[in-house]
């Protein structure tokens, strides 16, 4: 039997990762975003003041740089397979891949329509924009109203593909975490 694989989504500054790193904390195996590392490796050879909100705007190739999120984002739920736990946790789907490039315009090559309709996740919980916790970083980069256009566009991408996203309400950690857990355990 192979493990249940959950994604943890959401536009950014939503508590994605404060939910992930409680649920690792747990005991719940958790499958990290990547895109934060790829950013900082890619924003090393810029002068800071150039940065706009796009990552893809300060790379030397934006078709590369979606690629290796996309390749990477395709392993992380391929090496799923190979895990014993019963539950897995990912912090974004490969789908986000495709909603970021949708919000930003840009085309993507069919395959990657494929590989999203061809490996299906279990359950989508989606975290949706919070003002109050709202805060950009040297990482994230958006201001709050693109934070929610690109959750809209997050809710888009999984709904085309089949999906019923969860929203997970506002609240604190323990209390979002136990929702998210009490789903999972209902749809079991």
């Amino acid at each position: 039997m192979s493990p249940k694989k959950i994604v943890i989504t959401g536009g950014p500054g939503t508590g994605k990762t404060s939910v992930i790193n409680t649920l690792e904390n747990e005991g719940f195996y958790c499958f990290h975003e990547i895109i934060r590392t790829m950013t900082l490796e890619a924003k090393k050879e810029l002068d800071e003041s150039s940065l706009a909100s796009n990552p893809l705007a300060f790379v030397k190739d934006p078709n590369a740089f979606n690629d290796m999120l996309f390749k990477g984002r395709y392993k992380q739920f391929i090496d799923a397979n190979s895990r014993k736990e019963n539950i897995l946790f990912f912090d974004r789907g490969v789908p986000d891949v495709l909603a970021y490039m949708d919000y930003f315009k840009q085309k993507y090559p069919e395959d990657y329509i494929s590989t999203c309709e061809d490996y299906k996740y279990d359950q989508i919980f989606i975290l949706p924009p919070w003002k109050e916790i709202y805060v950009s970083d040297n990482e994230r980069l958006e201001n709050f109203e693109e934070a929610v256009e690109i959750h809209n566009h997050l809710e888009k991408t999984y709904t085309s593909f089949g999906y019923t996203t969860i929203t997970v309400p506002t609240g604190t950690i323990a209390d979002r975490v136990s929702f998210i857990k009490k789903k999972i355990d209902s749809a079991n």
